[in-house]
């Protein structure tokens, strides 16, 4: 569900972005607010349910707005659909589980964006690094110990 205070702020983060305020813009960036690593489909079913009607591409067009306007940032997993997040102000990088589909925030390893060097830039000017980490999250590796197999939780929380 969609937290009024999250929509409080929204008005006012589009225009300090330079977008104008929207119903759609308003509603996809509440649901991205309110989602953890969510995936269009996600954030689709919870503007819907906000706005009574919103199509497939506007949401898609109105998540690359965002995007473009660094409010969301777009990760995609391999294997995985592509997945929204709103925190954006820092290079933090995540893990996700290989049984479940689950993603989670990590921290990055050490110091300031991009916070690893690459052995050589080849000229580029490196300003973020994207790594994931692959692995078996706790519920996985609770239901293998119990000899259950996990359903697909994707989107779960961290």
């Amino acid at each position: 569900m969609i937290d009024s205070l999250q929509m409080a702020d929204a008005p006012a983060t589009l225009r300090a972005a330079g977008l104008r305020v929207t119903a759609p813009r308003l509603a996809v960036l509440a649901a991205a607010r309110a989602g953890n690593h969510s995936t269009v489909g996600e954030i689709e079913a919870a503007a819907r349910e906000q706005l009574g009607s919103i199509s497939t591409q506007a949401v898609y067009d109105v998540l690359a707005a965002l995007a473009i306007a660094g409010l969301v940032r777009r990760i995609e997993p391999a294997g995985s659909p592509a997945r929204f997040e709103t925190r954006v102000g820092d290079n933090h990088h995540h893990v996700v589980c290989r049984s479940c589909g689950a993603v989670a925030d990590i921290t990055c390893a050490s110091g300031e964006a991009p916070c690893l060097q690459p052995s050589e830039s080849r000229g580029f000017l490196i300003d973020q690094a994207d790594v994931t980490y692959w692995g078996t999250c706790p519920e996985c590796q609770l239901s293998a110990a119990r000899g259950v197999h996990a359903t697909n939780r994707q989107g779960a929380e961290q």
